[in-house]
């Protein structure tokens, strides 16, 4: 199996902070099986070239990695992931990407931008939990 590198992004309109968008993305990672035990995260000093950003706000999001049991930092060689969260096999979730790509085709047809897509997903979603459908 081939390692995926993953590769960080930052979005001032997530409401999120630095750290916090970090650990979202390697969690979304785990949970979609794009990275696996064993699999190194990117180098610290990496992410600060690449993001722009301090080095404290990438120990921090590798710091709460490693204590939720997801990563382990090996001292001058780095961080590894440790456990996953995948909430499907690749062969299940490639079906449900390709309908939500013809959906997000739609929408974009409906001339729905990023922000309208996401707060039609995100309400969706939650009125689909309090129905006991998600």
């Amino acid at each position: 199996m081939e390692a995926v590198v993953l590769e960080f992004h930052l979005d001032a309109r997530s409401g999120l902070s630095p750290y916090q968008q970090l650990v979202r993305q390697v969690r979304h990672a785990l949970r979609l099986g794009l990275l696996h035990e064993g699999d190194q995260l990117p180098k610290v000093k990496d992410v600060v070239a690449a993001l722009a950003i301090n080095p404290n706000t990438v120990l921090k999001a590798y710091r709460e990695l490693e204590h939720d049991g997801l990563v382990a930092a090996r001292p001058g060689v780095g961080t590894f992931v440790t456990a996953t969260l995948s909430g499907g096999s690749p062969a299940a979730l490639a079906p449900l990407r390709q309908d939500l790509r013809r959906w997000l085709v739609k929408a974009r047809r409906a001339g729905l931008d990023d922000e309208s897509i996401e707060a039609l997903f995100a309400d969706t979603f939650h009125a689909s939990a309090r129905e006991g459908i998600a």
